[in-house]
């Protein structure tokens, strides 16, 4: 095997692509704190930024070490030609040992503490919890799917998204009203998106002997799990955006309401995996938009 094969393995394990999202769903946590707190720091927002990229990173290397073993059963490459760069999961292929991720997840993960240590104190010790908490969901997540009856998996294992701009926010920031409105903004979205991967994945779950939600409640139930979750999205984020937000957050978040209709509207109307899959770039600019949005806002109050 080549050094190119390895480096192609270890961007596909980390899903390098997407790299540069993480940091800034991270940071639009922080300058929320920063618009809040009537202050700015160059230096914390260079630290967070590399705290979200190494952090969340782990996390992706952490579900492949988890899944390890399922992932090889997968029968469509839909998903992975979209998630993976180079189109493959390293590990069952071969590509990257169970070994080598496991030492890069480590590797990440002491990288993330390191640089953890540098934020104020108390405000660090919120992070190092959150962080943990963060990988055990993680971990939950991929393990309970495989035999739960109710869908704790989703409605739990998804906080781990959800907690990652609080984070951010606490790394300054105190508990207080916005985090309670960021989490009721944020979680719905993560539920209307975890349905939009599963009805695009069905057939690898199916493989994989997975109790998604499609493997629950069936097509139709994956659909209005999506379309509930969306509309409880689109409420609590105006609700967000209305109370703690401004102007350029609103445009913002207008356009990314936009784009979850018009993605629910395609999940509603398909008739396979091929078609639904149309949909999850949308989710996934909708997030990348409100994320833009709450920076770019608290910029320009700051």
């Amino acid at each position: 095997m080549t050094m190119r094969d390895k480096v192609k393995g270890y961007i596909d394990l980390t899903r390098a692509h997407f790299a540069p999202v993480w940091p800034l769903l991270f940071v639009s946590g922080l300058m929320l704190a920063f618009k809040n707190g009537g202050f700015f720091s160059g230096e914390l927002l260079i630290l967070a930024i590399f705290i979200g990229l190494f952090g969340f990173e782990a996390g992706m290397v952490l579900n492949d070490i988890v899944d390890h073993n399922v992932d090889k059963k997968d029968i469509d490459n839909t998903l992975t030609n979209y998630w993976r760069p180079f189109k493959e999961r390293p590990i069952p292929s071969g590509v990257i040992s169970l070994k080598e991720a496991v030492a890069v997840f480590l590797v990440l993960v002491l990288i993330t503490v390191i640089l953890i240590a540098f934020l104020p104190f108390p405000n660090l010790i919120y992070v190092y919890i959150i962080m943990i908490y963060a990988y055990s969901m993680e971990v939950f997540y991929q393990l309970v799917k495989k035999k739960q009856k109710f869908p704790f998996a989703q409605l739990l294992g998804r906080t781990d998204l959800v907690m990652f701009p609080i984070a951010g926010y606490l790394i300054v920031g105190q508990f207080n009203f916005t985090i309670i409105l960021y989490v009721l903004f944020l979680y719905p979205w993560a539920l209307a998106h975890l349905g939009a991967n599963d009805i695009v994945d069905i057939a690898n779950d199916e493989a994989k002997e997975l109790n998604t939600i499609a493997g629950l409640y069936g097509i139709k139930g994956n659909k209005f799990w999506i379309t509930i979750f969306s509309v409880i999205q689109l409420t609590t984020s105006a609700m967000f955006v209305l109370l703690d937000m401004g102007t350029i957050a609103l445009i913002g978040f207008s356009i990314a309401w936009t784009l979850i209709i018009i993605a629910n509207v395609i999940i509603i109307r398909s008739k396979n995996s091929k078609s639904r899959m149309k949909a999850l770039p949308l989710f996934h600019a909708t997030l990348l938009i409100y994320i833009l949005s709450i920076i770019f806002d608290s910029m320009v109050i700051i």
